[in-house]
């Protein structure tokens, strides 16, 4: 009973260790700068943490950004955003650490998503401005005279690699698009919704379209080519194939028109390619649809034409759209079993395309070879003494 006693004790101690040491928060956090700060707020994303004080009465805000988990060869910067919650007019506070071993501390005004961090006045005054590295974990100090009266300020925090003393564009995707939010600078209630929201348009996008134009539209270019090659199948393949791609065209214009408006709301975030692929997508899928419209009868001298042109734009935005699907995963970055569970889905069609290719093939050939000899007179030249109708030759005739 006492072991068993004993054991439960240790058990407590050790959970209650185990607690504690994940429990860790800016608030049971020392500053080794016989700074101290009244407020802190622990921030949800790049490990970091805004100790600060506020004065309201001069409108004075101090603060100690604090960012875990860095090393020598990288920038963190923390800003204020006067206009908006993003980071395109954010007025940053940047620090790294140079190759000689110094920390550089500096304010930047950014203008733009691919800001390479130049140092420059900000719109508000900054005093007291440094930087420490120690234990992977960089602290900015400055002490900002907000423009102001609103308690209320809009925040970014970053992170980024430094070459030699120069540094480079941040990532562009995962915790590095959803560090931002809002700061309550009397309450200290936080929120970071508006990079939650934009992620979650992102998502949408993202599904949007590998539904629609990466699925979907495979699937119904596997309908028209194999289907109709079953005679019980006609004319159900026919409308099987325009339900299923009208239904990818509508779903693929929704998820076009999100991407369109993710680019309205980011306007220094560009994705070339991605975009360039989008728009031409857009462009030929419309063609299909009125293609569709104007699509001549079977026995129309045009109608050749008409196949060529309906399967050439039909298979190039089959290729263009599984090209641009992964283009948006190499920007979206999302978990690999998202990728891992797209490529499962097109190695399934591709694998049943190869094998319908052959099955059909079989048919085709056997049903001409059935036509050719139904055509062929039988015993011709009195062999096996039957007509050409299959009937015997009668005495006399």
């Amino acid at each position: 009973m006492a072991g068993m006693l004993e054991l439960v004790l240790s058990l407590s101690v050790l959970m209650s260790m185990i607690f504690s040491s994940t429990a860790q928060s800016c608030k049971s956090y020392a500053l080794s700068s016989n700074k101290t700060f009244r407020a802190c707020n622990d921030l949800p994303y790049l490990n970091s943490y805004l100790h600060w004080n506020y004065d309201s009465s001069s409108n004075k805000l101090q603060i100690a950004y604090r960012h875990t988990g860095i090393t020598s060869s990288r920038w963190v910067a923390w800003a204020i955003n006067p206009t908006s919650t993003g980071m395109a007019g954010s007025q940053a506070l940047v620090a790294y650490q140079q190759t000689d071993g110094t920390m550089r501390a500096y304010t930047s005004p950014i203008s733009s998503y691919q800001t390479s961090l130049q140092e420059g006045k900000l719109s508000f005054d900054v005093s007291d401005l440094s930087a420490t590295l120690a234990n992977n974990e960089i602290i900015i100090f400055a002490t900002i005279g907000l423009s102001n009266t609103s308690t209320t300020v809009n925040h970014v925090w970053q992170d980024g690699a430094v070459s030699g003393n120069a540094t480079q564009v941040h990532a562009t995707s995962g915790a590095n698009v959803q560090s931002m939010g809002t700061l309550n600078l009397l309450s200290g209630e936080s929120s970071s919704t508006g990079g939650n929201d934009r992620i979650r348009k992102r998502n949408i996008h993202g599904v949007l379209n590998a539904v629609s134009w990466g699925i979907l539209m495979p699937i119904g270019a596997l309908i028209a080519r194999y289907l109709k090659a079953f005679k019980s199948a006609d004319p159900a393949w026919f409308y099987l194939h325009v339900g299923c791609q009208s239904i990818a065209y509508i779903v693929g214009v929704a998820g076009w028109g999100t991407g369109l408006k993710l680019g309205s709301e980011s306007a220094s975030i560009q994705y070339d390619a991605h975009r360039t692929i989008g728009i031409i997508l857009f462009c030929l899928g419309t063609l299909q649809v009125f293609a569709l419209l104007l699509r001549p009868k079977p026995d129309h001298k045009y109608r050749f034409y008409w196949n060529i042109y309906h399967h050439l734009v039909g298979y190039s935005v089959i290729i263009l759209s599984i090209i641009n699907i992964f283009k948006g995963f190499s920007i979206l970055n999302p978990d690999k079993k998202w990728k891992n569970a797209y490529i499962g889905v097109i190695a399934a069609l591709a694998f049943n395309a190869v094998w319908l290719e052959g099955y059909t093939w079989y048919l085709v050939v056997k049903r001409k070879r059935s036509e050719i000899a139904g055509k062929m007179p039988h015993g011709m030249n009195g062999s096996n003494g039957v007509n050409g109708f299959g009937a015997r030759q009668h005495q006399g005739e």
